[in-house]
């Protein structure tokens, strides 16, 4: 599947003003705003959110990258050009663990 098709199938995301990615001490490391070309990232972020209770961690990236799917072989010839996707790639190799926060509006 496509990445929009992924995304349609994902919940709403209409309530949230952006989204917090935290370490284990609670410091965000990473913002995803409600902002025009950040939006398909705010919606799959939530969608892992709900999906693994709030924690980013390799399992979680893993499906956060089938998920971007076409996009993930630009990510990856072009580093920095997807940082949401960068942080994915991270998570996996460093198996790293993290907090999802939404951010209500």
């Amino acid at each position: 599947m496509t990445f929009q098709e992924n995304l349609a199938a994902m919940p709403a995301i209409d309530h949230l003003s952006g989204l917090n990615i935290c370490n284990q001490q609670g410091e965000t490391v990473h913002h995803i705003p409600a902002a025009p070309g950040k939006l398909g990232s705010l919606k799959l972020y939530h969608a892992l959110s709900q999906e693994f209770d709030g924690v980013l961690n390799a399992q979680a990236a893993e499906r956060g990258l089938q998920l971007f799917a076409e996009h993930v072989a630009d990510a990856q010839a072009n580093p920095g050009k997807h940082p949401n996707i960068d942080l994915l790639f991270q998570v996996k190799a460093e198996n790293q663990t993290l907090l999802l926060q939404p951010q209500t509006a």
